[in-house]
This record gives structure tokens, C-alpha cells and sequence, in this order.
């Protein structure tokens, strides 16, 4: 049978599914990267630590519309961080765990910052565990999936991730024939793809995680290396451009 036979026999939904990733992959491959198993993005062929040249951030149209639905800190915070994020992925979690807890102490506690989340799933085991998030309560989401981090070797090597997931969010008030219906949400399912596909085609992301700062009805892509002192630098800049003390 055919691929083009296997798609058209399948539902509308998981057929979509699977193009989508498809699509993606092929995309983050023609930049140069592949896919790890723990779901993170590499280059197939490092430049040596000499050749590395630190791109500058690029500005991106303010006429895009860019996902607003999970949240940290003010509205009226002068500075916001979108962080495009995908749950398997190791550098995702170590940026989560390590360096964001910094950036809310310094910046989002203060009024300065707000943090906005954006489920950018690379992989099966990621878009189930994304889905899933998606039916936590506002007040439980980020706990949540601060678990999914934190817990994140267990479920990814897991052959049952789907359901140690769901006994992660039974802790967060989300029972498991609840979380199960998360996972066949077509609505939910679209939503996030969407979001990917978008932050793929139109933002240009290459690899995860990704970020974008807004400040002043500007937007940049964030391109320099993703560590606390770096992110600290960019912000303060930004905030003595907008004349903002922390």
C-alpha cells in the first residue's frame, strides 16, 4: 500500500498529525538539525567552537499574532518573553529548571517580565503530554508541567508515557477518563499544531526551545545562547531602553 493510500484510509486528524510531523522534520532537516530521541534538536554537523559566530536577533513583524494563552507575571509587565518550548526535549527542561526560576525572581516578581508558554511538541510522547496540559486548570498548568520537566526521563523512556502523564495530572485535579479524553480533543490537538506550524513557517524557529522578547511593540527572535546572565543582559537592556529601573 501506497503512503499516499495509508494517509487517505486514516482519520482526518491522525492523517494531519502525521503530515504535520513529517512536514517538520523535513523543514528542521533542511536547516541542518535532527531530531534526538529525548526529543532535543542538534546540528548533524557542529561548526568547531572557533567557526561559531553569534547570530544578532532578528526583528520579526509586529503583525503577527502570537499565542497568549498560558502566562506569568503582569499584563502590563514592560517586557514579555515568549518561550516556545517542547516537553521532551532536554534543553527545554534545562532551561525551565534552571535558568527561568532565576528570571522570575530577578524580573517577573518585580513587574518587570512576563513569561508566555507555548507548547512547540517535537515528538508523539511531547504533543500527549501538551494535549493533556492543555485540560489542567490556569492556577495548576504551570505546577504541571514544571512535573513534566522534572520527571521528564521517566515518562519520555516510559512504553506507558501516556499513562504516567496522566497520573501526573490525577495530582493536579484532572482524573484519568478526563486526561484521556484530552488526548482525542481534535480542537486542542489542532490549536497546538497550529501554533507549531506557525512558529515554524512564519518565526522562522529551527530548533527548540525558542524565544521571542517583545518590548515596546517591537518583537525579536532571541538568537544569542539561552543562559541566565545572557538572558539578564538582554533584559536589562531592553529595560534601560524603555528607561524602566529594576
Amino acid at each position: 500500500m501506497t503512503f499516499e493510500r495509508v494517509i487517505r484510509s486514516l482519520s482526518g486528524f491522525v492523517a494531519a498529525v502525521i503530515v504535520f510531523f513529517l512536514a517538520g522534520g523535513a523543514y528542521l532537516s533542511s536547516k541542518g538539525f535532527v531530531v534526538q530521541e529525548d526529543g532535543s534538536i542538534v546540528l548533524m554537523t557542529p561548526a568547531a567552537a572557533q567557526d561559531v559566530v553569534e547570530e544578532k536577533n532578528v526583528e520579526i513583524p509586529d503583525n503577527i499574532v502570537l499565542p497568549q494563552e498560558h502566562t506569568e507575571g503582569k499584563n502590563e509587565a514592560p517586557i514579555t518573553l515568549y518561550e516556545y518550548s517542547s516537553f521532551g526535549c532536554s534543553h527545554c527542561a534545562d532551561f525551565h529548571l534552571s535558568v527561568l526560576p532565576k528570571l522570575k525572581k530577578k524580573f517577573v516578581e518585580k513587574g518587570l517580565l512576563k513569561i508566555v508558554f507555548v507548547p512547540f511538541p517535537l515528538d508523539a510522547k511531547s504533543m500527549n503530554g501538551a494535549l493533556i496540559a492543555e485540560c489542567i486548570k490556569a492556577d495548576n498548568y504551570f505546577p504541571f508541567i514544571d512535573v513534566l520537566y522534572k520527571k521528564q526521563r521517566s515518562w519520555m523512556l516510559s512504553d506507558s508515557s501516556d499513562k504516567v502523564i496522566m497520573q501526573y495530572a490525577s495530582l493536579y485535579g484532572l482524573s484519568m477518563e478526563e486526561a484521556e479524553k484530552c488526548l482525542h480533543d481534535d480542537n486542542k490537538a489542532r490549536e497546538l499544531l497550529s501554533n507549531r506550524q506557525n512558529g515554524i513557517t512564519q518565526l522562522g524557529i529551527r530548533g527548540t526551545p525558542a524565544f521571542i522578547i517583545a518590548t515596546g511593540g517591537r518583537y525579536e527572535m532571541v538568537n544569542n545562547d539561552h543562559s541566565y546572565d545572557a538572558f539578564k543582559t538582554l533584559i536589562e537592556e531592553k529595560l534601560n531602553e524603555n528607561k524602566v529601573s529594576d
